[in-house]
């Protein structure tokens, strides 16, 4: 399949100057999406779209293939779509399937993309998007306050609010054909792939660009030191069941039966670390038997439906095996989880983790919990033992 990003990119910029070529950590804003483009599995093309000769020069020298824009669709009246549209015409062989990147949003990753372009393809559809998951109470307020997602007489809980998605502006994927008909990016049957909020930040302000550069920063100091967050003789690992080996959704049917997505992938890991000889456990506090029938099939020890805390499962459990809980690695995503990842030698979260558990987290997955983050962190502990 034919699949080409596309990455619009115009010289002017009232808000911030010259913006496109904003270094973030030493590399223009414009390189950090060609380079996450590049790195994709899926994509086969990387094209920028601009009227700006430096712009063109600093993504030719990235990789990138350069579509000199013409100057009546590079004000600001012109839209994202008529240079997309643009793009195609200068293109001798039409894509089955484009990808509209923002280098605005430097966070993306190349995961991030083959996410968005998989739910496309998975779901049949014909044009998808990134969101991040949205808890906020909105408001308006032409002269009196008035709720718009939600009634302030009847203040819902968090967790039981209808799940709602805030649109991030960070990648959009499109049936070519079906955009050259329609020009606008949302038609047909249109399906939104996740991202962490972590990753969704954009540059439209100054202040931006300092929360997105310390993120870049730590992201990049996270890559590199992935490894050396982990104990140096690993045990044990220690699973947090919902949000972990699930996206924390659950599919209810009609006869009230709850069923729950879990990702295949996290078996392989999970069989690899069997093999490497590591003990493994996974203590939720979920009653739902699917944790005790997946824990099966994976011939993991399992404890769930814990009436007293976690903490408490996981001293004993440490305790009954002799093993130190420096040398354990434990991973979850919510507030309940606290005092196990602190009592850890690492405590690990998925990329969605709740925001409460960041600060108490020595590594941060680049997965979502039920998209891969059990594999991922399986992946890393093999790595660890192979460097050791």
């Amino acid at each position: 399949m034919n699949i080409v990003a596309i990455i619009p990119a115009r010289g002017g910029s009232k808000g911030i100057p010259h913006k496109n070529l904003l270094p973030l950590t030493g590399t223009p804003l414009i390189v950090h999406s060609i380079q996450s483009a590049t790195a994709s599995e899926h994509i086969n093309q990387v094209i920028v779209s601009t009227d700006d000769p430096t712009i063109a020069q600093t993504a030719q020298t990235a990789g990138a293939r350069i579509i000199q824009r013409p100057s009546e669709l590079s004000l600001d009246t012109a839209t994202s779509e008529s240079a997309l549209l643009h793009t195609l015409e200068q293109l001798e062989e039409q894509p089955d399937l484009l990808v509209f990147l923002q280098c605005t949003s430097p966070l993306t990753t190349p995961e991030d993309i083959d996410r968005c372009i998989n739910t496309l393809l998975k779901n049949n559809a014909d044009s998808a998007f990134s969101a991040t998951p949205s808890h906020r109470f909105l408001w308006k307020h032409p002269q009196q306050a008035t709720g718009i997602n939600h009634d302030p007489a009847h203040r819902q809980r968090r967790q039981d609010l209808e799940p709602e998605y805030a649109e991030n502006g960070a990648i959009y994927v499109m049936r070519t054909e079906g955009f050259k008909q329609h020009q606008h990016r949302f038609f047909g049957t249109t399906v939104l792939s996740e991202m962490p909020a972590i990753r969704s930040w954009e540059i439209d302000t100054p202040e931006d660009i300092t929360i997105i550069e310390s993120l870049l920063s730590a992201q990049s100091q996270t890559d590199t030191t992935h490894l050396s967050n982990l104990p140096t003789s690993i045990k044990a690992v220690v699973f947090d069941f919902d949000g972990v080996f699930t996206d924390n959704g659950v599919y209810l049917s009609q006869e009230g039966l709850e069923t729950v997505r879990c990702d295949r992938g996290d078996g392989w890991g999970i069989g690899n670390l069997h093999k490497a000889g590591i003990r493994m456990a996974v203590m939720s506090s979920e009653i739902n038997p699917v944790v005790a029938k997946r824990c099966e099939k994976l011939k993991l020890e399992c404890f769930h439906k814990l009436e007293n805390s976690k903490y408490e499962c996981f001293q004993i459990w440490c305790q009954q095996h002799q093993i130190d809980p420096k040398n354990v690695i434990f991973i979850g995503n919510d507030e309940n989880d606290i005092d196990c990842l602190q009592a850890a030698g690492c405590g690990v979260v998925p990329a969605d983790t709740h925001a409460s558990t960041l600060p108490y987290a020595d590594l941060i997955l680049t997965r979502n919990g039920g998209h891969g983050a059990v594999r991922e962190l399986c992946d890393l502990i093999l790595e660890k033992q192979h460097h050791a």
